[in-house]
């Protein structure tokens, strides 16, 4: 069934896209507390639409295929947003290694899709399957970005910083990760064309 529980959340997570950029650019003062809570919230239904599809057997290729997109389309728009935006350029430690830090985590994510869909295509996917390291460089990213929404001080803890400092781990495991999917496919990628 194409609508079912989990593939409703994974649209719902698109959704909150373009409701997330509206709220992150609105002027108002509490623009930011809205985005950082749209974000969050579109991050639980990541969570929670892979919980129901294998609690309830509801696993679908509709799924399979738009759940990542959504994913990947929710981290891409905020990192963009994020790297942007003057207020959060004045609040890093260095805007050129942040910049590259968001350009590291969204070029893995064309590369490891790429390869993926490549690795379909010669009937290898399972050999580029998401990865224990791969789950624990989502948690971190999905951590990093709220903090760096919210960007206030939080009962004296420097979230902002917090966030920083998860976005430049998010993009080492996001680096570590890439390099053990390419190792993985390597004998694929450099075999001979067959046919």
């Amino acid at each position: 069934m194409l609508l079912n529980a989990p593939n409703i959340l994974t649209l719902l997570r698109i959704v909150l896209i373009p409701a997330f950029i509206v709220a992150y650019y609105w002027t108002h003062p509490w623009s930011h507390v809205l985005a950082t809570v749209l974000f969050v919230l579109a991050a639980l239904t990541d969570w929670l639409d892979g919980y129901l599809a294998r609690k309830l057997e509801q696993t679908t290729h509709f799924g399979t295929f738009l759940d990542p997109v959504a994913d990947k389309l929710m981290v891409a728009a905020a990192l963009v947003m994020l790297v942007a935006d003057p207020k959060v350029q004045a609040l890093v430690l260095d805007i050129r290694l942040f910049a590259v830090m968001v350009l590291v985590i969204v070029g893995r994510e064309i590369t490891v899709s790429a390869l993926r869909e490549w690795m379909s295509e010669v009937g290898k996917r399972s050999h580029v399957k998401v990865s224990s390291l791969g789950k624990i460089k989502t948690v971190s990213q999905m951590v990093a970005i709220p903090f760096l929404l919210w960007s206030q001080s939080f009962w004296g803890l420097p979230i902002f910083r917090i966030g920083e400092v998860l976005l430049y781990l998010a993009a080492a495991l996001t680096l570590w990760s890439m390099l053990i999917y390419l190792k993985a496919a390597w004998p694929d990628l450099i075999a001979p064309r067959q046919g």
